[in-house]
């Protein structure tokens, strides 16, 4: 697979990495270990280099990740994240500097390596001063603990405060064709820097691919349940993008996730999208948009029908909402 470099600092990484949070963590129940295992050595059969955990997706993402790239650990970049207090979201942000150097310490057990490829702050804390936490891992950086650093969902003065004591590497954020938001908020800043961008949720929480109806079910340990985006009314308006998608997708014999994905990787070379999966079949086919190429006119064409729907619904919740903006 193609590779992409990420940042000043050139993090080197394949053009589409593998989000490994919904394999024990967010979309219902935690898929068996064995077989999540064997999810990720199929990806690094694929080609794919750079796989995404964090400590708030539980201990043990980390231990999964860790273990089942340990017989190549010399040829994957393994990312993960620190942020909040004891590591639950719910109990709120904390990126005090002895708390970053503790979640690295034990990043790096459950992760049983020596080194953390790329640490991002996974949520900006502003009981914090970004100089405080971007110094942080400036030092765990110079201690060998760590080799880049990241920020996820942070805004463009937040990014410039950080890059200015320690250089940044990527920034993770949302990104997709119904959430395009950040083309306005940080995309410019990132190139500016030349700091590199990896949108999680690029097949926007499974929509996307298509395979989510009208008629679909979420259960109560599946995050969508509790997204406005997926309530039924916004739901049934959404599927509108996905049939001008599959027009596309039929001209160009790919399927809508990988059409949603090419269209990522257009966007600029310095993107590396994590999508996330559980199945193989979804596996492959996301590395299949890898070798699929948007022409400019398709590339025109995707935007005008992006522009025929009004997507419906908030991303988060109020609630969800008011955490990221702490």
């Amino acid at each position: 697979m193609e590779k992409r470099t990420l940042g000043p600092a050139g993090l080197e990484v394949s053009a589409l990495g593998l989000g490994c949070m919904g394999l024990n963590h967010g979309y219902g129940p935690a898929t068996d270990v064995a077989e999540a295992t064997k999810l990720i050595r199929a990806a690094v059969d694929l080609g794919i280099t750079f796989f995404d955990t964090a400590e708030a997706y539980g201990e043990a993402n980390e231990r999964l990740v860790g273990t089942a790239l340990a017989p190549v650990r010399d040829q994957v970049v393994i990312a993960t994240k620190f942020g909040f207090r004891e590591g639950a979201p719910a109990q709120g942000l904390d990126s005090h500097p002895a708390r970053i150097r503790a979640v690295a310490e034990q990043s790096l057990r459950r992760l049983g390596t020596d080194c953390i490829d790329l640490f991002y702050q996974h949520r900006v804390d502003p009981s914090v001063p970004m100089e405080d936490v971007a110094g942080a891992v400036k030092d765990l950086i110079q201690e060998g603990k760590v080799k880049y650093f990241g920020l996820s969902e942070a805004g463009a003065a937040a990014i410039r405060q950080a890059h200015a004591v320690q250089p940044v590497s990527a920034l993770q954020s949302e990104y997709s064709l119904w959430w395009r938001e950040p083309e306005q908020s940080v995309l410019p800043t990132l190139e500016a820097l030349g700091i590199g961008f990896v949108p999680f949720s690029p097949l926007g929480r499974g929509f996307l691919t298509g395979a989510i109806t009208a008629d679909s079910t979420f259960g109560s340990g599946d995050i969508r349940s509790s997204l406005p985006r997926f309530e039924a009314e916004a739901r049934q308006a959404n599927l509108a993008l996905i049939d001008l998608i599959k027009q596309l997708a039929a001209r160009k014999q790919a399927t809508p996730a990988q059409v949603a994905l090419a269209w990522l990787l257009a966007q600029k070379p310095w993107i590396a999208p994590i999508p996330g999966t559980t199945k193989l079949a979804r596996l492959q086919e996301n590395v299949g948009a890898a070798k699929l190429t948007l022409t400019p006119d398709d590339l025109q064409q995707l935007e005008q029908a992006v522009g025929q729907v009004a997507i419906q619904g908030e991303r988060y919740s109020a609630q969800m909402q008011q955490a990221i903006n702490r």
